[in-house]
């Protein structure tokens, strides 16, 4: 009987520190569209051409966003301290796939849903301006180019 309650304590405590192992999912996830709100503007997120999201790279919590100039104000309007470390993932707008917002190509003068007019693509559009994400930031941000 000792054997057995030893065994359900090492099995009971391996369950424990496997489910604290700490480890971060940073994977995009699924959209609830029309579900999911914009973390600074507090809008749906039904529009799928622009949608983005960003993974606290501490915690895991995840943010949503409708249009990228919401996230870009959003973290300089709440002082993020791990804004550099952000994952952030945004819709390339002719794909539809989720790809990473800070590697992306930025085309100007879509409709969005904020009207920041920035659309994200996997690859540079031909005939158009491609922007950087620094580009984009500087941009929505006001600052001079």
């Amino acid at each position: 009987m000792i054997r057995f309650y030893r065994w359900l304590l090492f099995a009971g405590t391996m369950i424990i520190l496997s489910a604290c192992s700490g480890e971060i999912n940073t994977e995009v996830k699924a959209l609830h569209w029309d579900r999911e709100i914009c973390e600074r503007c507090k809008m749906l997120i039904s529009v799928r051409e622009f949608a983005a999201q960003t993974i606290n790279p501490h915690s895991g919590k995840r943010y949503y966003w409708d249009d990228i100039g919401c996230a870009i104000l959003w973290f300089d309007e709440k002082d993020i301290a791990w804004e550099d470390e952000a994952i952030t993932y945004i819709i390339d707008a002719k794909t539809n796939e989720w790809i990473d917002a800070k590697r992306a190509y930025y085309t100007h003068g879509a409709v969005t849903p904020m009207d920041f007019g920035f659309s994200a693509h996997k690859e540079p559009q031909a005939g158009e301006e491609n922007y950087d994400y620094a580009y984009v930031r500087d941009r929505i941000l006001g600052k001079p180019l």
